[in-house]
């Protein structure tokens, strides 16, 4: 009896799809070819607890909040060096 192993970026990614995406522990078994008892696993190991959830999320946005920031300030950046090398250019 031997049985396919498979990644565990694969198993992460089923996992995501039964509690991010809501879809049946069942008909994910049944697309993949996997037991439903596999799954029931899969997901005991692979899922967050809500509170690491809730966290990740949290992070999720502040590093949103962050990249935006950074485009702001690279755009200032940018607009500063171009007035100093016009300003530069004219004082000579």
């Amino acid at each position: 009896m031997s049985s396919k192993r498979y990644p565990e970026e694969f198993k992460i990614e089923t996992v995501k799809q039964i509690t991010e995406r809501g879809h049946p522990v069942a008909e994910v078994a049944s697309r993949i070819g996997v037991s439903q008892h596999s799954l029931y696993a899969w997901l005991k190991r692979y899922s967050l607890p809500e509170s690491e959830g809730s966290e990740r999320c949290g992070q999720a946005e502040e590093i949103r909040r962050l990249k935006a920031e950074l485009k702001r300030v690279s755009e200032e950046r940018d607009i500063l060096k171009k007035a100093t090398a016009y300003f530069a250019k004219e004082s000579r």
